[in-house]
């Protein structure tokens, strides 16, 4: 088939004229609608293979997404039952020798048995097997944390109801090993589900609902996102287009009206509907809507128009009956910032000691490699926090002349910013290309966290000659420290656009948390080990 072409036309001439009695009129019109929905349900499949999201053989989609989300639940519950009987026996190993007489009198076997039912009732009380609190974001593994707790508490209380003297050393071992553990095999399940949405799988099928341009810019974010798990593959608008009116580009198949919406689920098996914010779909309307998509158990988003805002930055208080979404301001000062800071220098500290004979070996082949020459450490001017500028530290990986054939080159840039980038770059020594590719270039940078100028993970430390063309909205990523790493790094580096690498600076500036620092140093190792954009 073709390019996919969909539009509107006018109403056919079979209609009858506008002499027919009104019922008529409107029972030929349903019909005709009915049959244009048909037409466009056949060729959105093509629009959809585009997208990623491979076409159902059946009309409704609803058993495929339960099915995958109940194995993915199912195999949740088995790693988790393995991850309780292996953190017992090691704790009982550990603390006892082994599975001896000892340990059988005293009751610890047959807690080894038990415990792995009870982590598991812990993480159900705790809610950790609801689909709302997984496949993205941080709170499965804070749930797996809180159940690790409960657990703890759990034990201690029935020990001590029971008379029951649980030896401190077992509970010391099983239980944080159980939270590690239940966290790491969570994590890797997620990193495969996440693998097999960006090759188009399992991915849930999702129609937009709004007018053209968010509708247009939403589809565009989705396609390119793919670890949120949403294909889009329709849209309905308020109104058809006029003949030969344009559309927006990168519009998905147009569906229908905002009155077609769940005929045009059934007919084309979305599992989703996604409301973006538009006055036409709020109030009476959203809520019929919502009671229309509950007899199939469609899922229901209404997205705001709040732009790269945390989950935990927003509340859902009701006042009258009327949801009100509260947001937060950032976490921008306070305690928390305070332990960042200590966090940050004493971490730079340990990895520099441990670091120390590794550091001298890089310098070593930086000043002895073939066509050396100049120092080992290449020092530039950046901007730090609320603009302040500071010297950072990079071993060097270019000839020393670097700059000035900077010029020539200008015209092979390949970034669409203010920054210069080539993939090949003829100015990068041998071994700085290999400094480049495994982000060691960029290890000294822990004596700029150690002196304050830096953090370990924070927005991209940009050049003076950047920061002078910032528009003022980009100024707002000066309030706090650059990174040593950043959202920036493990999202694809020098393969990112400057909007997009701009775009999660700004959204670590305003979704800082210490939770979210954890998670971005664990994503760098894989980062650094996949070297995406790393040139």
């Amino acid at each position: 088939m073709g390019r996919l072409d969909v539009r509107y036309s006018r109403v056919p001439q079979h209609l009858g004229p506008d002499d027919k009695p009104l019922g008529q009129r409107l029972t030929a019109l349903r019909k005709w609608g009915r049959c244009a929905l048909l037409d466009v349900a056949q060729v959105v499949d093509e629009g959809a293979i585009r997208g990623g999201v491979s076409a159902p053989s059946g009309h409704s989609a609803g058993p495929t997404r339960t099915g995958w989300q109940t194995r993915y639940v199912a195999t949740l519950c088995v790693l988790d039952l393995m991850v309780g009987l292996g953190s017992a026996a090691v704790a009982l190993v550990v603390r006892f020798g082994s599975p001896t007489v000892e340990s059988h009198n005293n009751g610890h076997l047959w807690i080894t048995l038990a415990l792995p039912f009870a982590w598991m009732v812990a993480l159900t009380l705790n809610r950790a097997y609801e689909s709302r609190h997984l496949f993205v974001g941080n709170d499965e593994y804070a749930r797996v944390f809180q159940s690790g707790l409960v657990l703890t508490a759990g034990l201690a209380v029935a020990s001590f109801a029971f008379e029951f003297r649980l030896a401190r050393g077992y509970l010391i071992i099983a239980t944080p090993l159980l939270v590690v553990a239940g966290v790491g095999m969570r994590y890797l399940a997620r990193r495969r589900l996440h693998g097999s949405w960006a090759r188009g799988e399992r991915l849930h099928r999702v129609i937009l609902v709004g007018h053209e341009f968010p509708v247009a810019e939403m589809a565009k974010r989705l396609r390119r996102e793919r670890f949120h798990g949403l294909g889009v593959i329709g849209a309905c608008l308020p109104q058809p287009a006029a003949s030969g009116e344009r559309r927006e580009s990168g519009l998905p198949p147009i569906l229908g009206t905002f009155g077609d919406v769940a005929t045009a689920v059934a007919h084309v098996g979305a599992d989703t509907v996604v409301v973006l914010s538009c006055p036409e779909m709020a109030g009476a309307a959203l809520r019929r809507l919502g009671w229309q998509l509950e007899r199939d158990d469609v899922d229901l988003i209404v997205a705001s128009n709040l732009v790269d805002v945390a989950g935990d930055r927003t509340t859902v208080r009701p006042v009258d009956g009327l949801p009100m979404l509260h947001v937060e301001h950032p976490r921008l000062k306070g305690g928390r910032r305070f332990v960042k800071e200590i966090f940050d220098r004493v971490s730079a500290l340990v990895l520099l000691i441990l670091a120390a004979p590794m550091l001298l070996a890089i310098a070593l082949v930086v000043r002895t490699g073939p066509r050396a020459g100049g120092p080992a450490v290449f020092r530039q001017v950046r901007v730090g926090k609320n603009g302040r500028p500071f010297t950072i530290y990079k071993y060097r990986t270019m000839y020393v002349d670097a700059e000035a054939r900077l010029a020539e080159l200008r015209d092979r840039n390949e970034s669409d910013g203010e920054l210069f980038k080539m993939r090949h770059d003829p100015r990068v020594t041998p071994v700085g290309r290999w400094l480049r590719r495994l982000s060691l270039d960029e290890l000294p940078q822990l004596v700029n966290v150690l002196k304050g100028d830096m953090s370990l993970v924070g927005p991209r430390p940009p050049l003076p000659r950047e920061v002078a063309n910032y528009p003022s909205d980009m100024r707002r990523r000066l309030v706090v420290k650059p990174g040593l790493t950043g959202l920036w790094q493990v999202s694809g580096r020098s393969d990112l656009s400057w909007e997009e690498s701009i775009r999660l600076d700004l959204s670590y500036v305003e979704n800082w948390s210490l939770t979210m620092d954890l998670a971005i140093l664990a994503r760098t190792v894989s980062a650094v080990i996949r070297s995406s954009g790393a040139y």
